[in-house]
Parts: C-alpha cells; sequence; structure tokens
C-alpha cells in the first residue's frame, strides 16, 4: 500500500514542478496553496498529540509582520534573511506563548492560543501608525543573492523556493515524528500519565512540538506574505485559524501529506467557488467538510489509502 502512495506522491511534485511552464495560469494558487499547507503543518503537528490551536494563525502573521518591517527597515535584505528572521520571530512568539498553553489540554489548550492570536490582531488593528492597521503593510521584494530580480524571476523563485521547503520540512516533520521525541511527543495524546511515571515532562514534550508547529506556521506566513505583497491584520484572524483546522481534518487529521493535499483542494475549492458561486461558496466549503467527517473520518489521506488497501486486496485475492 506505501509504494503505490509514494509512487503517487512522487508524480504529485512533479506535476506541482511542471505547473509554471505548462499551465502558468494557476501558478499563484499553487503558491497560495503550498504556503498555506507548510502552516497547516504545524497544526498537524499538534493533532498528532491530540491538541487543536484555534490561534496558530498567531505564529503565522507575526512570521509575515517579521518579514515586512524587516523589509521596511532594509529594502536591501536578502530573500533568505527575511525567511530566518521571521521564523524566529515565530519561534520566539511560539515560546514565550508555548510556556502557558502547555500547561492546559483540550478545549482550553484551544481557547488559550486563541486568546493569544486575537491579543496580537488588536494590536495591529490599534497600532496603525506603525502596522497600518486594517489595510496592513507592504512586503517589499528582497534581493536574492544580492541580486535584484524583476517580478517575474522571483516569482519563479519563490514558487520552486516553496516547493523545495515543502518536500523538505514534510520529510523532516515525518522524520520527526519516528524519532524518539516525537514517539514522546505522540503520547500525550495516547497515555499522557505513562510519561509522568518514566519521569519525563509531558510539558516539554509538548512545547518540543508546539515550537515546531510555531516555526513551520512560520514559514508559511513568511511565504504568503512574499506572494500576496502585502500583510494584513487578517492574518492572525482567528477565521485564518479556524481554516488551518478546517485544511488539517479535510486532508487527515495528523497527516503530514494530507496537510499539503487539504490545503491544495482548499484553495481549488474556495477559488473555483467563489467566482461561480459567490454566494454560496463558503456552503459548498461547509458541506465538503461535513462529508468529509461523515463518511471519511481519514479526510482525503484516509479515501486514498482505503482505495490502495482495496486494490491490493483484489490483486490478492486473485492471486
Amino acid at each position: 500500500m506505501k509504494s503505490p502512495l509514494t509512487f503517487l506522491w512522487v508524480i504529485g511534485v512533479l506535476a506541482v514542478i511542471a505547473v509554471p511552464f505548462t499551465t502558468p495560469s494557476i501558478q499563484l494558487l499553487f503558491n497560495f496553496a503550498m504556503a498555506k499547507g507548510l502552516a497547516v503543518l504545524g497544526v498537524t503537528v499538534l493533532l498528532r498529540a491530540g491538541q487543536v490551536s484555534f490561534g496558530h494563525a498567531l505564529y503565522f502573521g507575526i512570521a509575515a509582520y517579521a518579514g515586512a518591517f524587516l523589509m521596511a527597515s532594509m529594502p536591501a535584505a536578502d530573500f533568505f534573511v527575511v525567511l530566518i528572521v521571521g521564523v524566529i520571530g515565530a519561534i520566539l512568539a511560539g515560546l514565550f506563548v508555548g510556556l502557558f498553553v502547555v500547561r492546559y489540554r483540550g478545549i482550553f489548550f484551544g481557547m488559550l492560543n486563541l486568546a493569544f492570536s486575537m491579543i496580537f490582531w488588536s494590536i495591529l488593528e490599534k497600532f496603525y501608525h506603525y502596522t497600518g492597521g486594517a489595510d496592513g503593510i507592504r512586503f517589499e521584494r528582497p534581493t536574492v543573492l544580492g541580486q535584484v530580480l524583476t517580478h517575474g524571476q522571483f516569482e519563479l523563485m519563490l514558487y520552486y523556493s516553496v516547493v523545495v521547503l515543502m518536500v523538505a520540512l514534510g520529510w523532516f516533520t515525518q522524520r520527526w515524528f519516528a524519532s524518539p521525541i516525537g514517539q514522546l511527543f505522540q503520547t500525550i495524546k495516547t497515555n499522557e500519565t505513562r510519561l509522568e511515571y518514566l519521569g519525563i515532562s509531558p510539558r516539554r514534550a509538548l512545547l518540543s512540538g508546539y515550537l515546531l508547529s510555531a516555526a513551520l506556521c512560520g514559514v508559511g506566513g513568511v511565504m504568503m506574505g512574499m506572494a500576496q505583497g502585502v500583510v494584513t491584520p487578517e492574518y492572525v484572524w482567528w477565521v485564518r485559524s479556524a481554516e488551518m483546522v478546517f485544511i488539517a481534518v479535510l486532508g487527515g487529521a495528523g497527516s503530514v501529506h494530507g496537510a499539503f493535499l487539504g490545503a491544495l483542494i482548499y484553495e481549488v475549492v474556495r477559488t473555483y467557488a467563489s467566482v461561480y458561486a459567490g454566494d454560496i461558496w463558503q456552503m459548498i466549503l461547509g458541506g465538503f467538510l461535513l462529508i468529509i467527517i461523515l463518511f471519511a473520518p481519514g479526510g482525503l489521506i484516509g479515501i486514498l489509502e482505503s482505495l490502495f488497501r482495496r486494490g491490493s486486496g483484489k490483486e490478492g485475492a486473485r492471486k
């Protein structure tokens, strides 16, 4: 079962790589989907521990604003420097918030994250002299290794940078889940008391995963800000956080591949539904999620795994 799925992912990545040359009209759509998928991957990390965050857009927005502020103060800043600064900002914020929220579980964990996110949203809205208020601030185009690229060149470089980050961070997250610390992290969902009996602090285990999730959201936020060219308080609004949870469930809760597949399907459905059914596109998305929850609780990844399992079962029966 794993072999056909692996082959399918390879084909999918190759198809994504070919988009700028085969169908350039949807290049930006795919760019948004992959950047959002990186942020959803951060939410997926927490789902592995059985925790749902309703405020993880906080790190998405902090990283984007950190990058935008850096470009405003240093117009010649390099792409990689902007990315690193944005991620560091998300990690530092994750450490500050994480020290509070890792003490709680369930709904309290989710609502505390939401509270911190809304506090930051209020700051962005009120301090409009620095943040631009509801209008946000421009995210100027950075240089790349000291070179000033044209708009088209930068868009192509940005696209393939997101592809590389998607593959690299997806692989890293899978390896982290399989590592000893990742196994301890996932034990929080199944038997947290056992960790305490072993002399291991569940809070520290959860904090390690929380920082990883903040970093992943930060990467997605910086890449989204660069792609859109503007950063607004909407980046940290609670709807953005709910959207991430929506996509994580749609793709398959706890699935690394599902984070990106769900983000792609979400962006495609949202974009075309809003064009052809502008008044009811939210209802279409809601209905789509309802069907997944009722008939495929494993998400889109669960559907694919089920199809391959049935296919391999039929082949085995024939033999």
